[in-house]
């Protein structure tokens, strides 16, 4: 008896291209025999043939079956985080084929639709597991608001008029207070995003870390910050700050009310990322952000 398999396919659905790419997807995987499921708020613009018509339309409000492997997403890094809710909760792999500008959390382009389909058939993708965060906030000592960040959690100014007044707090103990426009708490995968363009430091994914960054702090010490991720990092909105809003993922968001607080800790869960090969970070770095490496010999010349 054949064990049925299945994969969640998330699409940016305002992007043909993408809508294309995700079509002969579903092709594929049908003719191999694997169910494709989609959600139910894609469905509509991704079935046009009668094969297209074999997809099965995905609920957000039910759990996905134990029979899917893997979360397999067509769009760029904004579509990938959205696709990582649906993974999470779950512990699948997601799987991304880049149409965005960057694509940073993406394993392949648009032009290896048939890689991928290979891949999946044959179980011979790696799976890579990155850090997460766990995101609370406190008010008067009791927890109001949870959730989780893959690449951060931002807490920024809500009135374009005024800086927020806030202390930031690591393991317990107060470090410094800023007069600024936030704070980005990130994880490694985010270092190349919010993060890095706050002036905050590219983590290399296999360093254990949390990334601290001020947002156009006024003060002398308002330099990028790395921490242990054992530590829990606490960002205290002072009783005389304006109002705040948290941030994660920039998908799921809460108001900041003056004296309130946010804690940052490592996730117990991973995020997993299939990868259809081995490649190095650096070599992503340069290919990603179009770096200089002109005149460079190597260790051999």
């Amino acid at each position: 008896m054949t064990t049925a398999r299945e994969v969640l396919l998330v699409t940016h659905i305002g992007r043909l291209e993408a809508v294309n790419s995700a079509r002969q997807l579903i092709h594929d995987f049908l003719a191999a025999g694997i169910t494709v499921r989609i959600p139910e708020d894609e469905i509509g613009p991704m079935v046009q043939s009668d094969i297209e018509q074999d997809a099965i339309a995905f609920s957000a409000d039910a759990p996905l079956s134990p029979a899917c492997e893997l979360v397999v997403v067509v769009g760029g890094d904004g579509t990938i985080l959205r696709a990582a809710e649906y993974a999470m909760p779950m512990g699948l792999p997601l799987l991304g084929v880049n149409l965005g500008h960057v694509g940073f959390l993406a394993e392949v382009e648009s032009d290896a639709v048939a890689d991928v389909v290979a891949s999946v058939v044959q179980r011979s993708y790696l799976v890579e597991e990155r850090l997460a965060l766990d995101v609370r906030v406190i008010r008067e000592g009791q927890q109001v608001w949870a959730t989780w960040a893959l690449n951060e959690a931002s807490i920024e100014k809500a009135s374009r008029q005024r800086m927020i007044d806030v202390v930031l707090e690591i393991e317990g103990h107060p470090l410094s207070r800023w007069g600024c426009d936030g704070v980005v708490v990130a994880t490694p995968t985010g270092s190349t995003a919010y993060a890095w363009s706050a002036g905050g430091p590219v983590v290399w994914p296999g360093v254990a870390a949390l990334v601290v960054s001020p947002i156009s702090a006024h003060a002398l010490f308002a330099r990028a910050l790395v921490v242990d991720p054992k530590n829990t990092v606490a960002v205290e909105v002072q009783s005389t700050s304006a109002e705040a809003v948290l941030w994660c993922d920039g998908r799921r968001v809460h108001d900041l009310l003056p004296g309130g607080r946010v804690e940052v800790t490592a996730n117990a869960n991973p995020v997993r990322f299939a990868r259809l090969h081995e490649s190095d970070f650096t070599d992503r770095l340069v290919a990603k952000f179009h770096l200089p490496v002109e005149g460079w010999r190597g260790s051999h010349a």
